[in-house]
């Protein structure tokens, strides 16, 4: 889910941090941080070798380079009292402030499909996934484009280098990029690919037995629309009801409306083939593979990537306990808009889409920063 946010709502001059005590977050100590400390491993030469400016929280990568040292220095597999004295070894918890008040918490969850696709089209495969077109452009930070909202990050090359509004979900679906040779796999169905849209990644399973991996490359610009958020608002679907497996039920339920419903998610994604490596989920925005149950998607336009962050969700219930567990902040997404809104990888296959899909609850966010850096 690695595409780029939009502007956040959020005040960015209104964002700060209040220190807090591991002792006042009563679910810390039940938690299982080995996943975190692995997944802040996979960061650390990143945040080691950074050179990003600060973000609008004050921190940037490098802030959490001396923690990043030491976890690369201590690559064993540590025992879950090892993982948390780690963290409160290196990190301090704070609340996250929004105009001095702690901000209200959303927490959301996102996974890899597994699907059956190929390469070339077939009368079962003829869905394309495509890869980044050339006459898509980066959008600089401030730069407007008509027909796009603020804080678009890509558009189309127009007339004398200034860049316009690339065509929507319904023109590239039309067949805009028909013939350019830009496609990449074949899916079976729209569904199916409009679901690889909204997670940014899949693990794709060839007719040969191979597996090919697709990661986000770009997307057309357009702002995301959460199409369950249309079926509610519609009446066609209650509020409770609007989770994946809610939606994916009524678009079995109503095949004629579906090519109606999809494209006013006028967003588009464009993939890119990436690496498969065994045993590593799909490539985040930090540019790190996802570890599931230990990485958190986040308002990359507010908070640094590498960032620990713990989410506290008592509504949330995963393995039969409610969940409160340490994530590292490693990819973004269009819809993860806000201080404190967090998506949690949940893993790849079926079952991670389940789990994933029935995730969208109310959380506390706790930043963990470096002790040796003061906010």
């Amino acid at each position: 889910m690695s595409a780029p946010t939009a502007e956040s709502p959020a005040s960015k001059e209104g964002l700060s941090f209040a220190p807090l005590r591991f002792a006042d977050l009563p679910a810390w100590g039940r938690a299982d941080h080995r996943p975190a400390l692995f997944a802040f491993r996979r960061s650390a030469p990143a945040i080691v070798g950074s050179a990003v400016p600060p973000s609008p929280s004050g921190l940037s990568p490098s802030d959490f380079a001396v923690a990043a040292r030491a976890a690369l220095d201590d690559a064993g597999e540590p025992t879950a009292h090892e993982a948390r004295a780690f963290f409160e070894h290196f990190f301090r918890p704070a609340a996250i402030l929004e105009g001095g008040t702690p901000a209200p918490g959303f927490v959301t969850g996102y996974y890899e499909p597994e699907l059956p696709a190929s390469r070339t089209p077939t009368a079962r495969f003829r869905v394309p996934l495509y890869g980044r077109p050339d006459d898509l452009v980066s959008v600089e930070e401030g730069e407007s484009v008509e027909g796009l909202e603020g804080g678009a990050r890509f558009a189309m090359a127009g007339p004398a280098g200034r860049p316009v509004a690339y065509p929507d979900r319904a023109a590239i679906e039309a067949g805009h990029l028909a013939g350019r040779g830009l496609e990449i796999a074949y899916l079976e169905s729209p569904v199916d690919a409009f679901f690889v849209h909204v997670q940014g990644s899949a693990r794709l399973r060839l007719p040969d037995g191979e597996t090919m991996r697709v990661g986000y490359a770009a997307k057309n610009g357009h702002r995301f629309t959460a199409i369950g958020r249309v079926l509610v608002q519609g009446g066609e679907l209650p509020l409770e009801g609007a989770d994946m497996d809610g939606i994916r039920r009524w678009l079995a339920a109503h095949p004629d409306r579906t090519q109606a419903l999809l494209p006013q998610n006028r967003s588009f994604i464009f993939f890119r083939e990436v690496a498969v490596e065994p045993g590593a989920g799909p490539i985040g925005g930090a540019g790190v593979p996802l570890t599931p149950l230990g990485s958190l998607a986040v308002d990359a336009s507010l908070h640094a990537y590498g960032m620990p962050v713990f989410v506290d969700a008592p509504s949330l219930v995963i393995a039969g306990a409610p969940f409160g567990r340490l994530l590292i902040a490693q990819d973004t997404g269009s819809a993860i808009l806000g201080s404190a809104r967090g998506d949690i990888f949940v893993g790849s296959g079926e079952e991670a889409g389940r789990i994933a899909g029935a995730i969208r609850h109310e959380a506390r966010f706790l930043a963990l920063l470096p002790k040796d850096v003061r906010r």
